[in-house]
């Protein structure tokens, strides 16, 4: 059984940092993908990050290039988020998620069938 928990979120002041954990455990994640979304209030849960577990390929979402990194630690079965010069608009809740890995990294939630339970971040202007 997969499970994914999050930690690290919480309140900053805009152009601080947080740097986001993810355990992975029920399983070997190198054939999966994992991947980083938020949703803001009110608002749809969109795509930020993914990387590839075997070969470490990322794709971004455009609003983060440059500001928010991936990265993972196979030791460990942890994913991180880097997140730096943050904005208020990067206010949400941020949800790490799993899928075996497909031909191409996917941006669509619904590609994505494991999920942690969230952590908020919140970024005061």
């Amino acid at each position: 059984q997969v499970q994914l928990v999050e930690s690290g979120g919480g309140l900053v002041q805009a152009g601080g940092s947080l740097r986001l954990s993810c355990a992975a455990s029920g399983r070997s994640f190198s054939s999966f993908d994992m991947g980083w979304f938020r949703q803001a209030p009110g608002k749809e849960r969109e795509f930020v990050v993914a990387i590839r577990w075997s070969s470490g390929i990322t794709r971004y979402a455009d609003f983060v290039k440059g500001r928010f990194t991936i990265s993972r630690d196979n030791a460990k079965s942890t994913v991180y988020l880097q997140m730096n010069s943050l904005k208020p608009e990067d206010t949400a809740v941020y949800y790490c998620a799993a899928t075996t890995s497909p031909p191409g990294i996917g941006t669509e939630a619904n590609a994505y069938p494991y999920w942690g339970q969230g952590t908020q971040v919140t970024v005061s202007s």
